[in-house]
């Protein structure tokens, strides 16, 4: 039996933001999928996360993904790029780049690549339209870059509409709630061979809409403007929350 070590690098949507645990501390898709998988192969895995919000594609690459491999992971997951997507005069092709160093690298050392493409927020949000055009025009480039890679595991979300529907949706409407992880964690699993539990594909429950109108714009849209004018990120002064190998073992 082979041991399966899975990191995971990225921003937000890796780290998991939006699905918050009772206790404040944040859970997501790749700590679902790392329980799922250990459960699912019925044997422990390793897993580290060294996904943090806010940052851009590149600097993941930069700063996350040479001491990911530096742990000798067996699989690797990568997404990047949400955060670009917001910045005026995002350049696609230079961010789909990333996902090309990353395979590249992976290819050198031996380990298995996850590529995920993340959730369309862009039905909600102020600036949709521009969000859909550009996440539909990264989610091509990227193809092109793993198109003749059969080898690589795809968990791609960008094309899901269901997964698009306010009930997967945190209140800041950017970031996906616990629903939306389960979902994100089902497709990850599924491309790896095994079958999630039916349940985390649809919500058992609607959650309540968050704010609207001006408070939306007060509590959201206002916080990330000033980060914006202050050159500051949500991740500033964070560190991984797994940044060495924990173990998930079958429940």
């Amino acid at each position: 039996m082979v041991s399966v070590r899975f990191a995971a690098i990225g921003d937000s949507f890796t780290e998991g933001v939006g699905d918050e645990l009772p206790d404040g501390r944040v859970r997501g898709w790749a700590d679902i999928v790392a329980q799922g998988w250990a459960d699912a192969a019925g044997h422990p895995i390793q897993y580290a996360n060294l996904a943090i919000r806010g940052r851009l594609a590149w600097p993941i690459v930069e700063q996350q993904l040479e001491p990911a491999l530096a742990l000798r992971p067996t699989h690797l997951s990568f997404n990047g790029g949400g955060n670009d997507m917001l910045r005026p005069n995002a350049d696609i092709e230079h961010i789909a780049d990333a996902f090309s160093r990353v395979m590249r690298r992976c290819d050198e050392e031996g380990v298995q690549l996850i590529v995920l493409s993340g959730a369309n927020p862009s039905g909600r949000l102020p600036m949709g339209r521009m969000v859909q055009r550009r996440g539909d025009e990264l989610s091509a480039a990227v193809l092109r870059r793993i198109e003749k890679r059969p080898g690589v595991i795809r968990a791609l979300n960008w094309p899901d509409a269901e997964l698009s529907r306010p009930q997967y949706w945190s209140d800041d409407r950017l970031h996906m709630n616990a629903n939306g992880h389960h979902r994100v964690a089902a497709r990850v699993l599924h491309a790896l061979g095994y079958e999630p539990p039916e349940h985390w594909w649809a919500p058992a429950e609607h959650p309540v809409a968050g704010p609207g109108g001006l408070a939306y714009y007060r509590d959201h849209v206002g916080p990330w403007i000033r980060r914006r004018v202050t050159r500051t990120s949500s991740g500033d002064g964070r560190t991984a929350k797994y940044a060495a190998w924990s173990e998930r073992v079958p429940q």
